[in-house]
């Protein structure tokens, strides 16, 4: 962790964005997904201008359009639910293509679609730009619950462990005759499911009583909270979006 510890979505890169701290880029998206979803989903132009501010949010942290609607498929199975709603709404009726749908599902699809899909590149840009272990400073120093950001330390510290650590088992079990593809061995597979969360847990305690005798006091260490904290004038650079982003949701409100 001490070393940055970064993951699939992260980006390595000088851009403006990726030097902000991460609690100014932590903020800034939660604003900014907060102004998208309190947009009425009459106003359509509002949508488009938060296309305009993600667009250019990318340009700036020189994140590719082809990256980020690649990795933005993970939302797929709520545009299959959305896609699903003119066809099951209720209400009034239009004529789309020959088709008959309804016209309250096809602004329930339109509210999904445009709203997760701002959410998700929001989110994205947030990862592309903010190592893992800068995630958890920044909410760190944005006082979140001491114990969520302990148990996430944990958890991103020892996730390859755990990984290195099944993929062993299951080279075990296979170099034995055992072969997890047909149904009928699930039972060896809930059997190392179950050895590999003992193991964890064994190993997380000999990991946290390591800790307490090394001084460990359920906080993160100082060095973490004070390094590159954010000043005025970083907060007043992050804020440029969010403030645009709450403005056009107060307009659409306001028009609408």
């Amino acid at each position: 962790m001490g070393a940055g510890h970064g993951h699939v979505l992260y980006r390595e890169s000088d851009s403006p964005v990726h030097r902000l701290p991460p609690e100014v880029k932590i903020v800034a998206m939660v604003v900014f997904t907060l102004a998208v979803v309190a947009t009425p989903r009459e106003a359509f132009w509002a949508f488009g201008a938060y296309a305009v501010l993600v667009a250019a949010v990318a340009a700036l942290a020189r994140v590719g359009p082809r990256w980020l609607l690649s990795r933005a498929l993970i939302e797929l199975p709520f545009v299959l639910f959305a896609v699903a709603l003119p066809f099951l709404g209720t209400g009034d009726r239009v004529e789309v293509l020959g088709l008959r749908l309804s016209e309250d599902g096809l602004h329930g699809a339109w509210n999904i679609l445009a709203k997760g899909t701002l959410g998700v590149l929001a989110s994205l840009l947030l990862a592309a730009t903010t190592t893992t272990r800068d995630l958890i400073v920044g909410l760190d120093r944005l006082h979140c619950p001491q114990v969520l950001t302990q148990i996430a330390t944990f958890m991103l510290r020892y996730l390859d462990v755990l990984v290195g650590e099944a993929r062993r088992m299951r080279v075990a079990r296979i170099s034995r005759g055992d072969d997890p593809r047909f149904l009928w061995q699930l039972r060896g597979f809930a059997a190392g499911i179950g050895a590999l969360f003992l193991r964890a847990f064994e190993r997380g305690e000999r990991v946290y009583l390591a800790m307490l005798s090394r001084g460990y006091t359920g906080r993160m260490p100082a060095v973490w909270q004070g390094e590159g904290a954010a000043s005025a004038g970083q907060w007043l650079v992050a804020a440029t979006v969010p403030v645009l982003a709450a403005s056009i949701a107060a307009t659409a409100v306001v028009l609408s």
